[in-house]
């Protein structure tokens, strides 16, 4: 069955749901967290996830930084813009107003899969000027192969009719599903953890949002881009990541300017979900970082 998330009945026993607040920026009301204590640093999940995907990793980064976490436009409790405005540029101007309505100083921005061209896109289009960028399994190239050529017009098909989103939802609601869906990126989460996928999934506006983003994501148009990015980007990997080709960030760092050996880290028997899955050597890995970017 599906259900529409509802902050007043969902959100009281959301993963940090004591750090929430509501915020009208740029058109939308987005759901965002704040916490912590330092220099700012802004957290961006990934397509289908939402603030709780950090619920382990922001306490153990709280103590050395003001955080900042959101729900994308779309998903969980942010508002749905209109769909143009789920593409990549729409995404980081829209995240971009959120943080300029927030005054948040960016120090630094931690951005997972999807979360991470967000925060490249605001840095190149000049929206925001952080001293580093961190991607945990980042997707910062196109999809190759068949699934680049078939995903986006099957994501804009799915997208463009109502009953998809909420067959997917129908479907995703059940937990066994969720559980096998997260195994295909390559994590294994917590039965809470997968619990929380699978009442994202059971709403059809969230789903519907995430399809909308899937549809509209161009990376093409990035990648060369990404040669004009001089804030220095340091990247994490999971090694069984099935969803972004580990490989891929080697290439990403053939591409930019100011990459070094020391800007790819492996973390090994670790999937697309290494944030959550093993949240404290990830926040090692933001540690040193954030030290090599002050060094």
């Amino acid at each position: 069955m599906t259900q529409s998330l509802v902050w007043e009945r969902d959100g009281r026993d959301w993963p940090l749901r004591e750090h929430s607040r509501f915020v009208h920026a740029g058109g939308l009301r987005w759901h965002v967290q704040q916490l912590g204590k330092g220099p700012a640093m802004l957290l961006i999940h990934g397509t289908g996830a939402s603030t709780h995907s950090w619920r382990e990793l922001a306490p153990l980064l709280a103590p050395h930084f003001s955080l900042v976490s959101v729900d994308l436009p779309g998903h969980a409790f942010t508002d749905t813009p209109p769909q143009a405005q789920l593409s990549l540029p729409g995404m980081a101007a829209s995240l971009a107003s959120l943080v300029d309505a927030l005054g948040a100083d960016l120090q630094w921005v931690v951005g997972h899969s999807a979360g991470a061209a967000i925060a490249a896109r605001m840095v190149i289009d000049g929206r925001i000027a952080p001293r580093g960028l961190i991607g945990l399994n980042a997707a910062l190239l196109p999809l190759g192969g068949a699934a680049g050529l078939l995903f986006p017009p099957t994501a804009r098909l799915m997208a463009a009719t109502l009953i998809a989103p909420r067959l997917f939802a129908w479907r995703a609601g059940d937990s066994a599903a969720v559980a096998r869906l997260i195994a295909g990126t390559g994590s294994v989460l917590s039965p809470a953890g997968v619990a929380l996928y699978a009442r994202l999934m059971r709403d059809v506006k969230h789903v519907s949002g995430a399809l909308g983003m899937m549809a509209r994501w161009d990376l093409d148009g990035l990648t060369p881009k990404l040669r004009q990015l001089n804030t220095p980007l340091s990247l994490l990997v999971g090694d069984r990541d099935r969803a972004v080709p580990p490989a891929q960030a080697r290439e990403v760092l053939d591409l930019l300017p100011r990459a070094t050996r020391r800007s790819l880290e492996v973390l090994a028997a670790a999937g697309h979900l290494a944030h959550e899955e093993r949240p404290a050597e990830v926040a090692q890995f933001v540690f040193r970082s954030v030290g090599q970017t002050t060094a």
